[in-house]
């Protein structure tokens, strides 16, 4: 009986790693498919940034997709979210527009270094009507890791769409920010500096799940053939 039972636990064992190992390679070929949307989208012509009208299916699918916008910046409602970049630690300087067709997205306009925040003259928004082209991405609520959002004090450490246009008093904006690239901020802010990387060690996981399950399969195999002790 006892050995019955141990045999039963070995099959559930090998079973849950080869269901692991099946679930990495699903996770694969998702992750894959989602590389190469994001590939395609970020060849793809600017689209004007979504409207109103749009904007309850707005989702992380349409992450990355290249859109454009023109409008009025409004520089007196400028938030600052806690970033670090390859020029080091600082600022993303994100601040609304006010859109020529009548709504509202928050732009986020680049990065300024932590040394440029005690001087708003070096990267105030320009006045007058401007166009931004960027990447459309979605909002990033709560917080950074392990730092949580704290509007009270105006501490952001993720670009937190909702949370900085109640702080703001800016009413109904777009659920998500726009990414001002290098030719729509060219100086500081600096903008293009959206990193797109996913990791994809799904294949390595499932490869592991795999050998653990072959290794357990055959440790159980030699118990269960290996002549008894003393013949």
């Amino acid at each position: 009986m006892r050995r019955l039972l141990l045999g039963f636990v070995v099959l559930a064992a090998i079973a849950g790693l080869v269901s692991l190992g099946i679930w990495q390679i699903h996770r694969r070929t998702w992750k894959l498919a989602l590389i190469e949307q994001v590939d395609r989208r970020l060849a793809a012509r600017p689209i004007p940034a979504p409207g109103p009208e749009s904007w309850p299916r707005i989702g992380r699918d349409d992450a990355y997709t290249r859109v454009v916008v023109h409008g009025t910046l409004g520089a007196d409602r400028t938030s600052l979210v806690q970033a670090v970049t390859d020029f080091g630690a600082g600022y993303w300087v994100l601040t609304p527009m006010r859109t020529d067709r009548g709504f509202t997205v928050l732009i986020d306009r680049g990065f300024i270094p932590a040394d440029m925040k005690p001087d708003p003259a070096a990267w105030r928004a320009p006045g007058g009507a401007v166009t931004v082209s960027g990447l459309l991405r979605v909002s990033e609520p709560g917080g950074g890791f392990l730092r949580t959002n704290d509007p009270a004090t105006d501490r952001w450490y993720s670009r937190d769409v909702a949370a900085i246009a109640a702080k703001r008093s800016l009413g109904p904006v777009a659920p998500y920010f726009i990414d001002a690239d290098a030719r729509s901020s060219p100086g500081w802010p600096r903008g293009g500096l959206t990193v797109i990387a996913f990791v994809n060690n799904h294949l390595q996981y499932a490869i592991t799940w795999f050998a653990m399950a072959a290794m357990l399969a055959m440790t159980a195999i030699w118990l269960t053939i290996r002549p008894p002790k003393g013949e």
